[in-house]
Order: C-alpha cells, then sequence, then structure tokens
C-alpha cells in the first residue's frame, strides 16, 4: 500500500503524529520498515500499549517541514505489539534524529536502552496522501 515514493519520503528524519483509539495525538519517532508496516519504540508499560492491547487501531500522519511544499501521508491500520527489536530500533532511530556525537544526546540514548521496551507495529490498512 506504501508506495516508494511514500517510503522515501517516511524515511527522512520527520516526525510522525501517532493515534491510538480512544487516546490523544502524539508525537514520535518512527521507521517505515521494507514489510510496509510504520515501527515505533515505547516502554512496555506505557499508555499506548495499554490503548492497543484493548482497541488495536492506530494511525500516523506525517508532514513535510515548514519551508517545502505542503506534503503528508497517513497510514492506519491494525497494531501488533512486538516484545523483540525495539533496543535496535531505538538505537537507528536516535541516531537518525539526533546527533549522538552529543553527550547530552548519547546520555539520553542510554536511558531509553535501560527502560523496558517494545515495538508498536502499524499494519497499512488504508494510506492517504496528498502532495502538491
Amino acid at each position: 500500500m506504501l508506495t516508494a515514493e511514500d517510503l522515501e519520503f517516511l524515511r527522512r528524519p520527520l516526525h510522525g503524529f501517532l493515534t491510538v483509539a480512544d487516546g490523544p495525538v502524539r508525537p514520535v519517532w518512527f521507521e517505515a520498515a521494507d514489510d510496509g508496516t510504520i515501527q515505533l519504540f515505547t516502554p512496555e508499560d506505557s499508555p499506548k500499549v495499554r490503548k492497543v492491547s484493548g482497541d488495536p487501531r492506530a494511525s500516523i500522519i506525517v508532514a513535510a517541514p515548514v519551508g517545502e511544499r505542503e506534503r503528508w501521508i497517513s497510514v492506519a491500520g491494525r497494531v501488533t505489539v512486538e516484545p523483540d527489536g525495539a533496543y535496535e530500533l531505538a538505537a537507528r532511530l536516535a541516531e537518525r534524529y539526533w546527533d549522538l556525537e552529543d553527550p547530552a544526546h548519547a546520555g539520553e540514548l542510554a536511558g531509553i536502552q535501560t527502560l523496558e521496551l517494545v515495538r508498536l507495529l502499524i499494519h497499512p490498512e488504508k494510506v492517504s496522501r496528498y502532495s502538491m
């Protein structure tokens, strides 16, 4: 469902805005995987995990930053909680979003890595997009 152009856009270091059923919108780091899923990491005891355990629907919207022509992609679908791969994902995303040569960011990543993390995978069922 995601096109090659979608994946290219989603692999940029942009923030996504995640909504889970019955929950608020949250900015998140994310990764578009080769299999077309959207994955993110979170502590296993987070409200996101509790909410998707009861109702596994979620969506993420990613928009181009200010200064670029308007473009956005919305991906909605069923979410699965995966116990493996979260630490590796957190490290990849930290490298993508932060300068890990900065001791403050390296320390933040080290702190994240001490948490009990899981991966959330959004399996696309509906993709909407707009580009000028």
